[in-house]
């Protein structure tokens, strides 16, 4: 069976990237997809398929710049010429489950979110953005909500990521789905015996985004004076690098090792945003930590409250000094954290993923 692989972009290495290596593991004679791509940023396993880009590509900074060309990422999509194969397997947050397939073919999409631009995070994207900004997003958000809901509707299946992310497929897409949670890599990701005690500071991961709310961490770290190491970058670094004080620091990208480092010797790992599933929140707790997060999203899926964490409940700076004075005045039990995370492990998923792709083309060959 001739398939295809389409990924929305591949100019750096987090959550959804994780899913399509493993995905791409399960289908290596697969050919690859995608709007934008930087080629000295993917994983060698990646690099190893032909890789087909999007006339963005040939933009001016296409693989830093690729955001502000939203307007143009539904021609760029249906350009990207699937003709003449049997199976699609797109891993989506954009707009590449618009794809145009052979009639007959079949189109599984792996959703990570329905396009927080213009569906559930329109707010929090346009409240952050420039002037020139929101008003090229206000003006083609009613076009690109039109788009992205009818292009839902030729997808033959869909696969959430979480409980959380099917319910917005629903309210989205008005389309049901199965939930297949992502792959952690659980042998990884494990706490290192060399590490006697947790260090003194607590640890954030993330892309330096508005919905990804480090503002309001850092702005409690700022009150309450404990430390606050934040891994990570993206277009609010500077503004946020402001915003702290001493006892945060900002680090930047870093290499794989150093942030799992990081997390087998903090203290706890911290999270204020809403996450669609949250990959980094399960790899800290298979390294036994403790996670501190905001209670919606895929943190309520991840952490068990009392047990593997704590859910704070709004997204405000008592509330969050509030959830670390109780951790503070908790003890944990560093197996069950663990064990808690292994049900997300990357065998499972593939096992899962594989199985769901087996059922559904099964009708392809009788």
């Amino acid at each position: 069976m001739k398939t295809a692989l389409i990924h929305h972009w591949l100019v750096t290495l987090r959550g959804g990237e994780r899913v399509l290596e493993t995905v791409a593991e399960l289908f290596p004679s697969a050919d690859l997809f995608t709007l934008v791509c930087d080629r000295s940023r993917i994983p060698a396993c990646l690099a190893q398929h032909r890789i087909q880009s999007s006339f963005l590509q040939a933009l001016p900074n296409a693989t830093s710049w690729y955001r502000y060309y939203l307007p143009l990422f539904p021609l760029a999509t249906k350009q990207l010429d699937v003709a003449g194969y049997d199976l699609i397997i797109s891993s989506d947050a954009a707009t590449v489950k618009g794809v145009r397939c052979d009639a007959g073919a079949m189109h599984i999409c792996y959703c990570h979110s329905p396009m927080r631009y213009i569906w559930t995070g329109y707010e929090t994207y346009y409240e952050a953005a420039g002037p020139v900004e929101r008003r090229i997003l206000s003006s083609v958000r009613r076009g690109l909500c039109r788009w992205d809901y009818d292009a839902a509707q030729r997808v033959t299946h869909f696969v959430a990521n979480s409980r959380n992310v099917q319910n917005r497929i629903r309210q989205c897409y008005g389309r049901e789905s199965i939930v297949i949670y992502p792959p952690v890599d659980t042998d990884k990701f494990a706490m290192d015996r060399a590490v006697e005690r947790d260090g003194d500071f607590f640890l954030l991961v993330s892309q330096l985004v508005p919905y990804k709310r480090v503002d309001l961490v850092i702005d409690a770290f700022n009150k309450s004076g404990r430390r606050l190491l934040v891994i990570g970058d993206g277009p609010e670094r500077r503004r946020l690098a402001h915003r702290a004080l001493p006892n945060v620091r900002l680090l930047g990208t870093q290499p794989e090792g150093i942030v799992l480092q990081a997390m087998q010797q903090c203290k706890a790992f911290v999270f204020a945003g809403e996450e669609d599933f949250g990959m980094v929140l399960a790899e800290a707790q298979a390294c036994e930590k403790c996670v501190i997060a905001y209670g919606r999203g895929g943190a309520a899926e991840i952490v068990d409250p009392g047990v593997t964490g704590i859910l704070f409940e709004e997204q405000s700076v008592d509330s969050l000094l509030d959830g670390l004075d109780r951790f503070e005045r908790m003890s944990f039990d560093k197996v069950a954290i663990r064990t808690s995370a292994l049900r997300f492990g990357r065998r499972r998923f593939m096992a899962e993923f594989l199985d769901f792709v087996n059922k559904v083309t099964a009708v392809l060959s009788d």
